[in-house]
């Protein structure tokens, strides 16, 4: 014996799920965007019966990856033209904070050209000075470091003064 309930719920979901891979295949010939959201809208369903039907869904995700056939144009989405220009922007500062530093090394470089054909020449040990501001730098730094940390080691203290101060201040319970 049939349930006619059960059979009308089936034929609805052959029906939508006929509607999906025609929306499918037209959105593959056309080359357009394939998303869930797209396809659900195309095929006149909601996106929830594209996700409780994993065969369909994979089916969409399968078409959203192929590449489009030869000799025929994929549709631009305005996410990936946003996806390019933030692209070309973060390469274009890439390429402007280069310039700046090769331009900075050539002014130093030609500024020490310079300045030993003068005459005047830097004093001889200042290789030594560089490297003596450089390990200076490096124990400041980790001074730094180790003052952070006693400062944390003494607010935890502090905390636990307070806490164990409220302890002992609080009145006992007689019995």
């Amino acid at each position: 014996m049939t349930n006619p309930m059960i059979d009308g719920k089936r034929a609805d979901s052959a029906r939508r799920r006929e509607r999906v891979l025609k929306a499918i295949d037209t959105a593959v010939k056309s080359g357009g965007d394939i998303t869930v959201s797209g396809l659900a809208r195309a095929a006149r369903v909601d996106r929830t019966f594209l996700y409780r039907h994993p065969d369909l869904l994979e089916r969409v995700h399968v078409a959203a990856s192929t590449p489009v056939k030869e000799g025929r144009m994929a549709a631009v989405s305005r996410t990936s033209l946003q996806t390019d220009l933030a692209n070309a922007l973060e390469a274009n500062k890439r390429l402007t904070a280069r310039a700046r530093q090769l331009e900075k090394r050539l002014s130093t470089q030609l500024g020490d050209n310079i300045w030993a054909a003068s005459g005047l020449g830097a004093p001889v040990d200042i290789d030594q000075l560089q490297r003596r501001i450089t390990l200076l730098e490096q124990e400041l730094a980790d001074a730094r470091g180790q003052l952070e940390e006693r400062t944390e080691e003494l607010d935890a203290a502090r905390a636990a003064n307070r806490e164990l101060t409220r302890a002992l201040n609080q009145p006992v319970p007689s019995r």
